[in-house]
């Protein structure tokens, strides 16, 4: 029974975590060889002053950053939060 752990900053929808889950489950599927009932995904949602990058949170990183820097910062070329 494969268990995936998630660890990501707060701010995803609750469609992009459908999503995410489903994607990883299709994934797990096809190259495990395992029954999708088996698949177990845990998400784990952190607030920004309990994730640091070089002993800088990345509550602070936002808030050191321009708004415009803030966007480009915590999105993706697909425009999901990181």
């Amino acid at each position: 029974m494969p268990i995936i752990e998630f660890h990501l900053l707060e701010g995803r929808t609750t469609e992009q975590k459908r999503r995410l889950c489903n994607a990883v489950t299709d994934t797990v599927v096809e190259v495990l060889g395992v029954r999708r009932e088996q698949v177990r995904i845990l998400i784990h949602n952190l607030p920004p002053e309990n994730f640091s990058i070089a002993g800088v949170t990345a509550a602070d990183r936002a808030a050191a950053a321009g708004p415009t820097e803030k966007i480009a910062a915590t999105t993706n070329d697909e425009g999901i939060s990181s």
